[in-house]
């Protein structure tokens, strides 16, 4: 009587068990020296001013390109032949 999801109903439980383990220990986890499921700082926090005034004028830039392409897209499509 071998059932075939016998293997797979052990490694879910034995997964619930762990995760349940994580939580329960959530706190004496936190105080370690790296995370791998919460990251503490964001992305822009972390970096230096002059990263993130780049990254906002390659953003500017990108979204004035992808306009500009939609406006050429737009008057091609729509441009009356006559």
């Amino acid at each position: 009587m071998n059932n075939w999801f016998a293997p797979l109903q052990w490694l879910v439980f034995l997964a619930l068990w762990r995760m349940s383990y994580e939580t329960a220990n959530g706190n004496k986890l936190a105080n370690s020296e790296k995370s791998f499921l919460i990251e503490k700082t964001s992305l822009w926090e972390a970096g230096n001013p002059r990263e993130k005034e780049w990254t906002e004028k390659a953003i500017k830039k990108y979204a004035d390109a992808q306009e500009k392409k939609w406006q050429h897209w737009n008057e091609a499509m729509f441009e009356r032949s006559d």
